[in-house]
């Protein structure tokens, strides 16, 4: 029995904005990859990576061809987390996985990533943060980084390239 339940667990990737970022500008642009950005609205689709709201948020508002998109009704379709996030998760994200006693100016450079780590809060065993910022454990208070905080809960995380060989990405990747 508990085999038949694994073989049903289906882990969902919460993207940073970073991911996005950093693969348009830096590795699988959108106009030199597009087999990533179709790769990830498959992904979307089956229900296996999605873009939290307020992660969009951040990516949304640029003037380039990863805004326009992330702006395009398949995104919205495929990738966009329709969950809300919880309030009373995010204030636990930022008190116990940052400080209890930071001041406005350093939740304000927290920046969206209590947000994103509360919708992993949600499910810890089935939802993976996935970002590109790098572990640094002796950083403390509001310098932490996503993959420090997400382990203080339990939530797996990974970087792009991880996110990329678990589900298989290939540049010769068609849907279907």
């Amino acid at each position: 029995m508990h085999l038949a339940r694994e073989a049903l667990r289906q882990v969902l990737y919460l993207l940073d904005a970073n991911v996005l970022i950093d693969a348009n500008r830096d590795y699988y642009s959108i106009d030199r990859v597009p087999e990533f950005w179709g790769w990830l609205h498959h992904h979307g689709e089956q229900g296996n990576v999605a873009v939290p709201l307020d992660v969009y948020e951040e990516i949304r508002e640029g003037n380039d061809a990863l805004a326009t998109w992330s702006r395009s009704e398949e995104f919205r379709e495929n990738l966009l987390f329709a969950e809300e996030v919880d309030p009373e998760l995010v204030a636990r994200v930022v008190d116990e996985g940052y400080a209890a006693d930071l001041t406005e100016d350093q939740v304000e450079e927290l920046g969206r990533d209590p947000f994103l780590i509360a919708y992993g809060l949600v499910d810890p065993v089935d939802r993976c943060i996935v970002t590109t910022e790098r572990s640094r454990p002796h950083r403390q208070r509001h310098n932490r980084h996503v993959p420090d905080v997400c382990n203080s809960f339990g939530i797996n995380s990974l970087n792009t390239f991880e996110f990329t060989r678990e589900l298989d990405f290939r540049t010769d990747w068609q849907p279907g």
